[in-house]
């Protein structure tokens, strides 16, 4: 099982600004590559205080000039508010200009709230996002597509340039019924439970592996789960990561199926039912025995690969220090396992 760094870009503070935001996030992608994650994972929203990366594919281009090997996962695009015909040009250009490093990972849209200022209310981001898909894949790897229906018409095109690295497609669904038929359809999947339960991962999970047998034909394809983890060095620092995640959902609920409710680009909290322990115990904050044995049970479940999301709004040097412990005290279980196997 290989792991993968979520680079989560929080302003909680709108003090923060832009550029200490993003030099951040270029800084955890760096020591990421330093002490040995196989790759990291760039977000994208807008409008938010929160995730707030509005081009991933213009930070992986960023991050590749910074690093020499990390893959860059993008996590994700969001299809319905692009026109694909641009954004297929761009991804090509972006795999270019990262040699090659770049998964592609796509998907519908979380939040309503910004999918309906860019005009797509998010009950329509599945219907389009499906075609989208479609439409996307078809000028990746095709010449002279054309299309007609009522979101797209035009006459035989080809997108320039033509890739010369293939760009692997990651489609990211979270109901396993979803799940089940992006694994069908030869697409790797990436999911996540968010807050939720063990028993809500175990349904995500057999949903892949019934798509992935459902196919009919060999399938070289990757689950992806991203999950909240923090590598704890006491009982103190546990419950400081609790708390900062706490507050973190507070935000994150009110735009992800929540209400919506926005002040000049910051979320308003609200109030959230889940207590901080009820969170913390669902969320993998833990110390390094521990955090072996609860990730062994998503290796032995068939997982290949964790997105592992570790910043809640805390001090970028903790992030970055917890990063080096988990390097050296957890990965290393799971790579002499692999070899093993």
């Amino acid at each position: 099982m290989d792991f993968v760094h979520f680079l989560s870009s929080h302003m909680l503070d709108p003090a923060m600004g832009g550029k200490r935001l993003y030099r951040g996030v270029v800084e955890q992608a760096i020591h990421a590559e330093k002490v040995g994650y196989r790759g990291v994972a760039i977000p994208e929203h807008h409008l938010l205080n929160i995730l707030l990366i509005p081009s991933p594919l213009q930070m992986a281009v960023k991050i590749a000039a910074h690093t020499q090997h990390i893959k860059l996962v993008t996590s994700v695009c969001q299809l319905p508010i692009r026109d694909m015909r641009i954004f297929a040009g761009e991804v090509v250009q972006a795999q270019a200009l990262c040699d090659g490093r770049l998964m592609l990972g796509v998907g519908k849209g979380a939040f309503g709230f910004e999918t309906l200022r860019f005009g797509v209310p998010i009950e329509d981001t599945k219907p389009q996002f499906e075609e989208d898909l479609r439409l996307l894949e078809a000028l990746l790897t095709k010449e002279e597509v054309s299309w007609s229906s009522p979101r797209y018409s035009f006459p035989p095109l080809t997108i320039m340039p033509r890739p010369e690295d293939p760009i692997p497609l990651m489609a990211a669904v979270m109901n396993p019924v979803g799940i089940e038929a992006a694994a069908k359809a030869g697409y790797h999947v990436q999911t996540t439970p968010l807050g939720g339960s063990h028993q809500q991962l175990i349904d995500q999970v057999t949903a892949f592996a019934r798509g992935k047998a459902a196919a009919g034909r060999p399938l070289d394809t990757r689950l992806s789960l991203q999950r909240g983890m923090f590598l704890v060095t006491s009982e103190k620092e546990r419950q400081h990561i609790a708390e900062r995640a706490w507050t973190y959902y507070k935000s994150f609920d009110n735009v992800f199926g929540g209400p919506g409710i926005v002040d000049k680009g910051i979320i308003r909290p609200l109030p959230r039912t889940q207590t901080v322990e009820e969170l913390a115990s669902n969320l993998l904050l833990c110390g390094s025995q521990e955090m072996i044995e609860r990730l062994s049970v998503y290796a032995d479940l068939g997982i290949d690969e964790v997105l592992t999301t570790s910043n809640f709004g805390q001090d970028q040097q903790m992030t970055l220090d917890m990063m080096s412990r988990f390097a050296e005290e957890v990965m290393p279980h799971f790579r002499e396992r692999r070899q093993a196997a």
